[in-house]
């Protein structure tokens, strides 16, 4: 029996994967050396471009857990522990191998290794495979309670912890997790956080067994308590983010400034900040879908596919623009320094944004017909391997 599909949440997946092909685009082929980020170097549009894609990440692990609790319409608890505990495994296969290798870097000499978006989402699901036992209530109150109180451990730094380094920057701080005899493994997204979003996600599945109705202003009103919630914490500028807003050069720099809030690892500010909105858009997206929204539904359905291709091709046209421009991409196979990740630049790469949003709109539409085709063959197969992709 298939897990049930929920329109909505497809939808919003779909959304999201394409926002996240616009900042990865923005990765391979923007200006190299900006810091999106840093109200001191940055522009409003880089800034703003940089700050909707924060979107991407939250909401994918959020719906990850919505995801799962909605399987138990079809599997039993051990059946979706079990699923859980093998993708999980199979994702931090993937992200160390395939992903890795044919798709961030194109080499396979392991210099660098940068443990990313699957990493986390790896063991947001193994953790969640032991969590599915305990009662949705029980799994939302672990949530909120690690997403509120995270902020606490930001003052323990690993370089105090000697010998338990590694482990605090797996579990919550960003860092190196192992350098020695010439190879590097970076620790870009901690899991503690990704998991209570993750928890927290299915904990809100179960509004989709209310009515219509009944679910559409739970998730108007938890969207809107969240932002304010945001808004409020923000303006006090104490607690819930390591950095806090200040007066900038101008006006709108101030406004960039209370809405910088911290991804890496994700603050309760920040967290805030963008499931607010999400709940917000899953409660918008329960009315009938305009049609012209119809085709993000295809992304949404086949995430993990669309994921690893998107990377592959942008990674792909920004070698052959290279080769074109430079005369040669031998540079862009060789793995980079932390500096320069996800690639070697060359001097004086990079273009502005104009050219990424249209490379942006061109790969998004190029994958259109491989997500529908696979889409396609999901519906039709029922073989266990096809729900690993």
């Amino acid at each position: 029996m298939r897990t049930p599909r929920i329109e909505s949440v497809d939808l919003l997946r779909g959304m999201v994967m394409i926002l996240m092909a616009l900042d990865h685009t923005r990765d391979f082929l923007g200006t190299s050396g900006v810091n999106p980020t840093d109200l001191s170097r940055t522009s409003a549009a880089l800034f703003l471009t940089r700050w909707i894609t924060h979107l991407c990440a939250p909401v994918f692990f959020l719906l990850t857990g919505v995801g799962a609790s909605l399987a138990l319409g079809s599997k039993s608890r051990a059946e979706l522990s079990r699923f859980l505990l093998t993708r999980g495994l199979w994702l931090l296969v993937l992200e160390v191998t395939v992903f890795r290798c044919l798709a961030m870097q194109f080499n396979f000499d392991y210099r660098v290794t940068m443990l990313i978006v699957l990493w986390a989402l790896g063991w947001a699901m193994i953790v969640l495979s032991a969590l599915v036992y305990l009662p949705r209530w029980a799994v939302g109150a672990i949530a909120i309670a690690m997403i509120a109180l995270t902020d606490l451990l930001d003052p323990i730094k690993a370089a105090a912890l000697g010998k338990l380094a590694p482990l605090w920057m797996f579990l919550h701080q960003q860092g190196l997790l192992f350098d020695a005899h010439g190879r590097i493994v970076f620790v870009a997204y901690p899991i503690v956080p990704w998991v209570a979003v993750t928890a927290a996600g299915f904990a809100l599945g179960g509004v989709y067994t209310w009515p219509e109705a009944k679910r559409r202003r739970f998730l108007l009103r938890m969207g809107l308590g969240l932002s304010a919630a945001f808004v409020l914490l923000r303006a006090v500028n104490g607690y819930g983010n390591p950095s806090q807003w200040a007066a900038q050069k101008s006006a709108l720099f101030t406004v960039f400034s209370f809405f910088n809030a911290t991804k890496n690892p994700p603050s309760l500010e920040f967290l805030l900040m963008m499931l607010g909105p999400a709940l917000l858009l899953l409660a918008a997206l329960e009315r009938p879908m305009p049609g012209w929204l119809r085709p993000a539904l295809m992304y949404g359905r086949v995430p993990l596919f669309y994921f690893v291709l998107h990377i592959a091709l942008i990674h792909l046209i920004a070698v052959v623009v290279c080769a074109v421009r430079f005369g040669g991409a031998l540079r862009m196979f060789q793995s980079p320094d932390l500096s320069q990740y996800p690639f070697n630049a060359p001097e004086g790469w990079g273009f502005g944004l104009p050219w990424v949003y249209l490379t942006w709109i061109l790969v998004v539409a190029a994958l259109y017909p491989a997500c529908a085709w696979f889409a396609a063959l999901k519906r039709r197969r029922s073989e266990a391997w096809l729900s690993y992709l």
